[in-house]
Order: structure tokens, then C-alpha cells, then sequence
């Protein structure tokens, strides 16, 4: 069975295109070296709830949206060996964490095998 890595994080409206671009740039290369899927969403119906939802859980603010995301992988060894290569990729791992278009302290990740498809 495959294995997921799931991103939930907050973006800055007046960021998202540069979010955008900077999402195609990272999926074409996580699918260049073997991700099976790369998918990024953005919040279209997420009510803030009263003890958790996805704008409590990255501190949301006003002028922000959440998008949450997900790679597939093979396997749990093929991700690790995917994200390996990715980071090591001079492409992305010049980035300035300063200079993203989101704030990394507020994002969540982490990765998950499934237990059910339909």
C-alpha cells in the first residue's frame, strides 16, 4: 500500500500566486524523482471551529487562507528515498526559509500510512 506526506499551512492572500509557482516548481521535482502524486488545495470551506479546525491548527489570520497538501509515495522507503534526493536538489535547497511565501513556523506535516481506500 502507499504512503502519504500531508501539509496543512497558512498563506498570505496577497502570496498565493507566488505560493503557486513555487508549488510547481517543488511538485514537477518531487515527481522527477518518483512521487506518484503531488496535489495542493486551497481552503475553500473551512469554518473556524470552537476547539480545533484547520484555521486554528496554523493560527490563521485574516489576511491569510490555509492550503493543504499531500505527495504519494510508493512506500514508506520510497519517500524516505524520494525526500532524500529532493533535499539534496540544488533547486530547492538553496531556498531561504526567510524568503517563502508562507510561514514555515506555522505549518503542519507529517507523514501517514493509509488504512483504507475505496
Amino acid at each position: 500500500m502507499s504512503y502519504v506526506d500531508g501539509f496543512v499551512l497558512p498563506v498570505p492572500k496577497r502570496n498565493l500566486a507566488a505560493y503557486r509557482r513555487l508549488a510547481r516548481k517543488a511538485g514537477k521535482i518531487w515527481k522527477e524523482y518518483g512521487a506518484l502524486e503531488y496535489v495542493e488545495c486551497v481552503a475553500d470551506d473551512v469554518p473556524p471551529g470552537k476547539s480545533t479546525s484547520f484555521p486554528r491548527s496554523v493560527k490563521l489570520k485574516p489576511d491569510e487562507v490555509v492550503v493543504f497538501s499531500w505527495i504519494v509515495y510508493r512506500s514508506r522507503k520510497h519517500r524516505d528515498r524520494v525526500n532524500a534526493r529532493v533535499m539534496a536538489d540544488p533547486r530547492l535547497s538553496g531556498m531561504d526559509p526567510k524568503a517563502l511565501p508562507f510561514d514555515g513556523e506555522r505549518m503542519i506535516w507529517g507523514g501517514f500510512k493509509p488504512m483504507m481506500r475505496l
